[in-house]
């Protein structure tokens, strides 16, 4: 392949200097996603569907031996519908795309385009459920949301259509109830953390950032390389607000009429922007091993006179291999160092070189994509080598990314310091005061928000870094997307 074509395939900028233009070479030179005439709308590419797909096998695993069922309802809620909750629908009005018309003709009800499924779930929640014998109900969807307003679209990040699961559980009593939140939250760590190879901070949201509608939000936050915070998912305890709104009840075991207690909880594509992000340097992407499709691709190295022997040797080694479902590129058109670029990009985990010497040494070269590193591994064993070799890049991307967490996370005491923290792109933790003046003067002065306040805290006499008044606990502050 000619040199200009090799450069017009690789990243052109380095992450360091110019990350948004390095994302947005990698989203679409690494074939993840792809721009559409829609503002703020993309194509899932195959790269990235099939993390997406991983994602849905692992979480779904975890749902389903937690009792959850997956369901589905409609993409278009009734304004009656949406409007049951004032708080909520105040909280999403600026988001909601509406439908007026079918046709030439005018709908006698708008229809909204779900930007999130509360209210329509409720409707039916409120037939379904008629004794403590109904509950718990547990019911999750995997679907597509749209949100309309927004200023800065970037794939996966930011966009107006997103994929997502949304899961809504209703129970018989608070404790109930406010157990499933904190289970979810805690297998949502689960998934990101183990898989996904990306620390976070879990906690809860302030009033002023929690879900419309919910007594409180559990969230986990990370901070991505350009400097900004980023929400990895949510579990919101909603109490009984949906409950009263949608008359939602049930008669208990001591016969009485009672509101159940509810929740709802939501991961979406976002965690894909987010991995590419965290991971990726200046070749390209690199996909945690335990969430790429494929774990290793193999790449013959021959002449005229050993290609047939190599590859059918290439052949016999991925069908060994078969169990971390490698890519054979034996493309004739292509050199092996185009090709080493070409998956470097993508971002696939481990790369074996198989050449005549290599053959005849009964070896292979395993080249590592998170750190370059080569080995020479003896073909016989090779399974249990591989295997080795992959649990070590993914704990080596995870240490990596949680070494830059702790490291762009400071505490601060004073609004002097959080200034200068989150001017350099810090994550800030502080005490704060949580007053909802308070964090509005912070967000207006410096243009940080609230991520999240961490659990479990003790009491403190400390006073709040920003106004001086008493604080309540630390928590985390900085610009997000």
């Amino acid at each position: 392949m000619a040199g200009e074509d090799r450069k017009q395939l690789g990243i052109t900028v380095k992450k360091s200097e110019n990350i948004s233009e390095w994302y947005s070479q990698v989203i679409q030179k690494g074939k993840f996603a792809d721009y559409t005439s829609v503002s703020g709308c993309m194509v899932l590419r195959p790269h990235a569907y099939a993390i997406w797909e991983n994602i849905q096998r692992i979480f779904n695993e975890k749902i389903k031996r937690l009792g959850h069922k997956n369901v589905y309802f409609p993409l278009f809620i009734p304004e009656h519908l949406f409007e049951k909750e004032k708080e909520h629908v105040e909280g999403f009005e600026p988001e909601v795309a509406w439908v007026e018309r079918a046709g030439d003709k005018k709908l006698e009800e708008r229809l909204a385009v779900r930007p999130t499924s509360e209210t329509i779930f409720y409707e039916s929640y409120s037939k379904w459920i008629r004794s403590h014998r109904d509950l718990p109900l547990l019911l999750n969807q995997w679907c597509n949301v749209v949100r309309w307003e927004f200023k800065h679209p970037k794939p996966f990040l930011r966009t107006r259509e997103f994929l997502w699961q949304e899961g809504h559980t209703a129970h018989a009593s608070r404790e109930e109830a406010e157990k499933e939140a904190h289970t979810i939250l805690k297998e949502y760590v689960d998934l990101i953390e183990n898989y996904l190879a990306i620390p976070v901070i879990a906690g809860k949201k302030t009033e002023l950032e929690k879900f419309p509608g919910a007594e409180y939000t559990l969230t986990m936050e990370t901070l991505m390389p350009s400097g900004k915070a980023l929400q990895m998912g949510t579990s919101h305890f909603l109490g009984q607000n949906f409950a009263k709104a949608f008359d939602i009840t049930f008669l208990d075991a001591d016969g009485k009429k009672k509101y159940v207690w509810q929740t709802s909880w939501g991961i979406s594509t976002r965690l894909i922007g987010a991995l590419i992000m965290v991971h990726g340097d200046d070749k390209g992407a690199i996909i945690p091993p335990r969430i790429a499709e494929h774990k290793i691709v193999i790449v013959p190295i021959y002449f005229a006179d050993s290609k047939e022997k190599v590859l059918a040797k290439c052949k016999e080694l991925a069908e060994k291999l078969a169990n971390f479902n490698p890519i054979l590129d034996d493309r004739e058109q292509y050199t092996p160092g185009w090709k080493f670029n070409e998956w470097e990009l993508y971002g696939i985990p481990l790369r074996i070189e198989l050449g005549p010497k290599d053959i005849q040494n009964e070896q292979a070269v395993l080249v590592r994509r998170d750190n370059n590193e080569k080995l020479v591994v003896p073909l016989k064993g090779i399974e249990k080598r591989v295997a080795e070799i992959l649990e070590l890049i993914q704990n080596s991307l995870f240490e990596r990314a949680r070494k830059f967490l702790q490291e762009n996370t400071v505490f601060v005491s004073n609004k002097e310091d959080f200034v200068k923290a989150i001017e350099s792109g810090k994550m800030a933790l502080a005490y704060f005061c949580e007053t909802e003046e308070c964090e509005l003067e912070i967000k207006k002065e410096t243009g940080a928000t609230n991520r999240v306040i961490p659990l479990d805290q003790k009491e403190t006499n400390a006073n709040c870094f920003f106004c001086g008044k008493p604080a309540k606990r630390k928590s985390y502050f900085a610009k997000s997307y």
